[in-house]
């Protein structure tokens, strides 16, 4: 890492200027780094434009804001603001001219929250470990996911949405360009992400465009397998908002979100196209995922995908399933012609069954199917694929684990109240997420890689231990429903 150094801070030259982070033990921390420019006024439902230079040194010792988003979602941004273009890097100690491998992380939220800035997955504890971390911003929810007739025709390219997809590219090339003046090494990016971050990273396997901006992927629960929403149905959608594209510019971003109710739902289809996420549009997205997946158009690369035993629990607390009738409306709503069949896949015969298997529906549509999808399809071309089932429940929790509660053990960054068995959990996952970082191979003791026709996998639990055919009967049925829809 180029530096110039003092006992508290250490500075990086960049050519758009220098920039002044902060010491961590023997490392360095750089937060609130523009990689492109503020996509406000003309620039709001554009693609990234570059970052501007300038002049003289550039604090990086604070995150930036946070982008415009619902309340509840743990971040520690300032404030919130569209100008949010931003990354934040751990770098641990090391040499000067060193080359690191470089993890990538990319938040989840559901498309429409989020931020790198969440502490849940603060980097530096990762990055002790021999790598550097960086977290990136994109744009969520109406500010990067809108489409629009109007947004299309002036785009010069006849597609609009998918804005929040062009960031994340935009940061990924940022990082491959300049890394390696952090210490990092710009031929070994990393990257990985949970829930919408993993579901990005699998879409951009099938995007021609992002070829080249990441060498290795890690997907946490990957919201990947899903059908798209296409062009036309986007555009339409978006004009709920209104035609007048001039008028929706001039709007506040308090203004712009008070609208997402418009195209998003509270009770989302399981099997349906949501239209305020990523969506084919023809040209970043040419196909439906599950096609690119399956026929082998997507980019081959060392892969680890899994998924935790209770993914759906705790994002169905919402919905009002608590009586059979709720059941049978998501059986019947979600899977048409095959509903008998879902039913018995899924049975439920008392009130107090159905709202547990609408959770397990939940959580094979929206992230287990996929999980299996990427693992079998990548293997077919990429022998060092690896699969893992996250089992460990937090101490003094009756469920789960449910969506997301492995991040705390990857980061290192474990909560009170964890005890040995979480220390020591902890301690392995990041061994194995750091060594396939640097090698392509996680490492440990009986974890082979995957074999689609046993679907083998490592259990991250009470004890780790190796597993096979988790959930087969449910997630074959998914997949002879979608072949029933048309998918391959």
């Amino acid at each position: 890492m180029s530096e110039f150094a003092t006992p508290s801070q250490v500075t990086v030259q960049l050519p758009q200027g220098a920039l002044r982070g902060r010491r961590s033990g023997a490392g360095g921390v750089f937060l609130g780094v523009p990689f492109a420019a503020p996509p406000t006024g003309e620039l709001r439902w554009r693609p990234p434009h570059p970052a501007a230079s300038w002049t003289g040194v550039r604090d990086a010792l604070a995150f930036s804001p946070d982008f415009p988003q619902p309340p509840g979602f743990p971040v520690r941004g300032p404030s919130q603001s569209e100008d949010a273009l931003h990354l934040n890097i751990w770098t641990p100690q090391c040499e000067p001219g060193a080359r690191l491998p470089v993890m990538v992380w990319v938040f989840g939220g559901g498309f429409s929250a989020g931020s790198g800035s969440d502490a849940t997955t603060d980097g530096e504890r990762l990055a002790a470990e021999g790598v550097v971390v960086v977290s990136i911003n994109y744009r969520v929810g109406l500010f990067g996911f809108l489409a629009h007739p109007a947004l299309s025709q002036e785009s010069g390219h006849g597609v609009s949405g998918n804005y929040g997809l062009l960031d994340q590219m935009a940061a990924f090339a940022w990082i491959r360009e300049h890394i390696a003046a952090f210490g990092g090494d710009p031929a070994r990016i990393t990257a990985f992400g949970v829930s919408a971050g993993s579901a990005s990273l699998s879409l951009l396997l099938t995007a021609p465009a992002a070829r080249g901006l990441f060498d290795q992927v890690i997907l946490q629960s990957p919201g990947a397998g899903r059908p798209l929403a296409n062009l036309p149905e986007a555009e339409q959608a978006g004009r709920a908002l209104g035609d007048d594209l001039q008028a929706l510019r001039a709007l506040s971003a308090d203004e712009i979100l008070a609208r997402t109710g418009l195209l998003a739902p509270k009770v989302r289809g399981l099997t349906s196209p949501r239209i305020l996420r990523p969506i084919r549009d023809g040209r970043l997205l040419p196909q439906q995922e599950i096609d690119a997946l399956k026929s082998g158009h997507f980019t081959p690369m060392p892969l680890m995908v899994g998924s935790n035993t209770d993914e759906g629990s705790s994002l169905v607390k919402a919905w009002p399933v608590d009586r059979l009738a709720g059941w049978q409306e998501q059986v019947q709503s979600n899977f048409g012609a095959l509903a008998s069949e879902a039913a018995a896949t899924y049975p439920a015969a008392t009130d107090a069954e159905a709202r547990p298997r609408v959770a397990q529906m939940f959580a094979d549509t929206q992230f287990n199917y996929g999980t299996r999808l990427l693992a079998q399809s990548m293997a077919a071309k990429e022998p060092r694929t690896w699969r893992y089932l996250f089992e460990r429940r937090p101490v003094g929790q009756a469920d789960g684990p449910h969506h997301t509660d492995e991040l705390v053990y990857v980061f290192g960054n474990l909560p009170e109240g964890a005890d040995a068995v979480d220390r020591e959990l902890s301690a392995v996952m990041r061994k194995a997420w750091v060594a396939f970082a640097k090698t392509g191979d996680p490492g440990l003791p009986g974890w082979e890689a995957y074999r689609p026709a046993e679907d083998n996998y490592l259990a991250f639990g009470d004890q780790v231990k190796a597993g096979a055919g988790w959930r087969k009967p449910q997630l074959d049925f998914i997949d002879r429903y979608y072949r029933s829809a048309g998918f391959p």
